[in-house]
């Protein structure tokens, strides 16, 4: 029996380590601060994501693994390639804009949100996200899985006497726990056709499964499928979605949007493309099918929001999420059909940096609009450009990203990716359904831009922006901005490596 190497590649393991120890340091130090100076924690937490990131630079320029079997050095736990660089930039990056929103959040809450514990939950919770990509054994995937999971159902409730967030937490949890149980299900099936975890023994060893365990292994492969589809919002499991975004503080929504789906993409393109890509014929077509329902639901549920309905915005918001994340599950789906399953990855991967930014930056908008108007309609969002020239503009460039549509190139440059990919892997029928998704997204996303700039009712109200939101959506905007000017930057960047 092979022992695991005990020497530790720290430097390989920084990222997400750091942002455990700030956590830890967080929590402890709540203890002994009085109330006047709990901001400090805030900024403190702002800090330790921004240098957790920045330890990314360099692992930048080669692969490293760690937690490695002594007989054979590519069956490691932790691999920090240029997937696990790329996907945990994009994890550290969305929770370090979700912390400068959450600064400010906290600031109106007056005392209604512990600050002490919504910062160690915050960063917990990354710490687990940026642990999944580099996970490359079905254990430690599980357990960054809940790592990054279990914090979020807390921080989803965090809100003191409030109804709606104890619902929302309630729902997010159950359906969560149910779905964990189902993968480790699958986990367990598949391991006992491979006598491995470690997911490049897996790929090989599951290629020669006796014929009486061939069942077993495919019903292992489904059963691993269902939870990641969970934490990617994909139909039928998206049901938590919309009650979840409204019922959490709304910087915790704009995290679980962004940081949630890259957890649960990431898991699934391991278990995949890089575990079980022989199985190609059993999760390529059920991937394809989950991706036409998914962006198909997603859409016509951001269609049917109506603007005077009380939280309507963070709704559509929601329910566009679900709808990206259609977009999102075609390249997977993808890869089981190309010749060049690297390529199609990286579609996603660009796709997902793209939506990041933008939608982070969507909500940091309804942030600043929820100040002034708590029940965030999309009614509430009239006449912004006569309050807030600036604020209307970006937003309305972040909802045309989304859309696809100039002057938002990089949302039109990643929808034709992930397009292209399709119709490489003769997916024709998925791009179809793709296209007229994104004409009818085309109608609610350009309806709320059009509400923007229209006159305002009543006289407008201007109010002074606090420094965290202005520096979060000055982040995005410059983003975006540059991307679009050239975005073939993304699809550079993010070129996976995984092969």
């Amino acid at each position: 029996m092979s022992s695991l190497v005990q020497s530790v590649d720290w430097l390989a393991i920084a990222p997400p380590t750091l942002a455990a120890v700030v956590g830890l340091v967080v929590l402890v130090a709540d203890l002994f601060i009085g109330e006047e100076k709990k901001a400090v924690l805030g900024w403190v937490s702002v800090a330790g994501l921004a240098a957790s990131a920045l330890l990314l630079l360099p692992l930048k320029d080669g692969d490293r693994a760690t937690f490695c079997l002594t007989g054979d050095a590519h069956a490691c736990s932790y691999t920090a390639d240029r997937f696990t660089l790329v996907i945990q930039f994009l994890v550290l990056g969305g929770a370090f804009l979700a912390a400068l929103l959450s600064v400010t959040a906290l600031k109106d809450a007056n005392k209604d949100l512990p600050e002490g514990e919504f910062w160690f939950l915050l960063l917990s919770s990354a710490a687990g996200a940026a642990l999944l990509p580099a996970s490359r054994d079905l254990a430690t995937l599980i357990v960054a899985l809940e790592v990054a999971s279990l914090p979020a159902f807390a921080l989803v409730g965090i809100k003191r006497g409030d109804k709606k967030s104890s619902e929302a937490a309630l729902k997010f949890f159950l359906s969560s726990v149910t779905a964990t149980a189902v993968s480790l299900m699958g986990v367990s099936f598949v391991y006992a056709t491979t006598g491995s975890l470690y997911l490049t023994q897996i790929a090989d060893k599951i290629q020669h499964v006796d014929g009486q365990f061939h069942t077993l292994a495919q019903a292992g492969v489904v059963l691993t499928l269902v939870g990641f589809a969970f934490k990617t919002a994909a139909v039928p499991f998206h049901f938590w979605v919309p009650d979840t975004y409204v019922g959490a503080p709304l910087p915790v929504a704009a995290y679980l949007s962004v940081v949630g789906k890259a957890v649960g993409f990431s898991g699934l393109i391991l278990v995949t493309v890089v575990a079980l890509p022989s199985y190609g014929d059993v999760w390529g077509p059920a991937l394809a099918a989950l991706a036409a329902l998914t962006m198909t639901v997603g859409n016509v549920g951001a269609l049917r929001q109506q603007a005077t309905r009380a939280y309507s915005a963070v709704r559509l918001l929601a329910w566009s999420s679900v709808g990206q994340a259609g977009y999102l599950l075609v390249p997977i789906a993808s890869a089981a059909y190309s010749k060049d399953a690297d390529k199609a990855i990286g579609s996603t991967v660009a796709y997902a940096l793209m939506y990041a930014v933008v939608n982070l930056g969507a909500f940091a908008v309804a942030a600043l609009v929820a100040r002034t108007s708590p029940l965030n309609r999309i009614s509430d969002y009239r006449g912004l450009y006569a309050r807030s020239p600036l604020s209307a503009l970006i937003l309305g460039f972040f909802l045309l990203c989304l859309a696809g549509l100039p002057p938002g190139i990089i949302g039109l440059f990643a929808k034709v990716t992930v397009f292209a990919a399709a119709v490489d892997a003769g997916l024709g029928w998925l791009a179809v359904v793709m296209a007229v998704n994104v004409v009818i997204a085309l109608f609610y996303y350009l309806q709320w831009t059009t509400l923007l700039f229209r006159a305002p009712e009543g006289e407008p109200v201007k109010h002074r922006v606090p420094a965290p939101l202005t520096a979060a959506i000055a982040l995005t905007a410059v983003l975006g901005i540059a991307l679009s000017g050239a975005p073939q930057l993304v699809l550079s960047f993010s070129a996976t490596g995984l092969f």
